[in-house]
């Protein structure tokens, strides 16, 4: 089927970014979260950030017109039911996830692909709540989405193939590379990335070495573009530990253990960038580790 019209539920990183893509890509968006607030920021950010595109030349200031111009909002999320593909980009909490399907279900047309940008939860799950589990699946893109070149397509067990093939059509309008993923909690990159996080996070607990000798040591002697623990306030840590707990409790296996220290963070509302502390302070001139 040809999509032309892309609902985006959530108005945060992951769902301005989505709809700034898709809409420097020719498709009408409709983006919708719960305040005012939210749409206006997100839609500041979105100017934003493609007034960098054009200082770098990557896009024309008639391109950020027209994509600009191919963006609306709404704080309706039953407006969406209109659009060709919806694609869930709200908090990685399932029950948050699974009650606005419900809200949204009885006013999707008939062809409407739902998708959700779950980072490790269950597809084949979260389809079999819905009244389209062939029209559902995983549509998984990276943070920064303008930057990160990778979108994960992940199948649910009744996911068809006139679905998968229109999202990865999708994929390829955008301009970035798909990599297919079965449904098995976090995928592809979170089931290796995730991990590494946490034992950094462990590697810390345990006074191995400090925030900055941890970041460092992975930035030099081993050529990551960022620290693991720098990387985890980027992501925020909240959504760290909510992936952690989806592969220990889907996987069942020791290794997937949250370390206590990331939880205690979490406690403590420290959950990274967007909240001014994490593993580094970032309210002053320059982020100081915290540890």
């Amino acid at each position: 089927m040809a999509i032309q019209t892309i609902g985006v539920i959530g108005a945060g990183q992951m769902g301005n970014g989505i709809a700034h893509v898709m809409a420097l890509a020719n498709y009408n968006v409709l983006l919708t979260d719960i305040s005012q607030d939210a749409l206006d920021q997100a839609m500041e950010t979105i100017r934003t950030n493609m007034e960098r595109q054009v200082s770098r030349g990557k896009i024309s200031q008639e391109d950020m017109a027209a994509g600009l111009g191919r963006i609306k909002t709404t704080l309706k999320l039953t407006d969406l039911g209109q659009t060709d593909l919806v694609i869930e980009a709200a908090t990685e909490r399932e029950a948050v996830k699974q009650a606005i399907f419900d809200e949204l279900l009885p006013h999707l047309q008939p062809h409407t692909i739902l998708t959700s940008n779950t980072s490790s939860i269950s597809i084949t799950r979260l389809a079999s709540r819905t009244d389209r589990p062939e029209k559902f699946m995983g549509f998984h893109f990276m943070n920064p989405v303008p930057v990160m070149q990778l979108v994960e397509l992940i199948r649910g067990i009744a996911t068809d193939s006139e679905t998968f093939d229109a999202c990865m059509n999708v994929v390829e309008q955008i301009r970035k590379t798909s990599a297919t993923a079965e449904d098995f909690p976090g995928f592809i990159v979170n089931r290796i990335l995730m991990p590494m996080i946490n034992e950094a996070v462990y590697t810390l607990y345990e006074g191995v070495g400090n925030v900055r000798s941890i970041d460092q040591s992975m930035r030099l002697g081993a050529n990551h573009p960022m620290g693991p623990l720098e990387l985890a306030d980027f992501i925020g840590l909240d959504t760290c530990l909510a992936i952690m707990n989806v592969l220990h409790d889907g996987l069942a296996d020791t290794k997937y253990r949250p370390c206590p220290l990331l939880t205690k963070y979490v406690e403590a509302g420290w959950l990274g960038r967007k909240t001014g502390r994490g593993f580094y302070d970032y309210r002053g001139e320059e982020p100081v580790p915290t540890r």
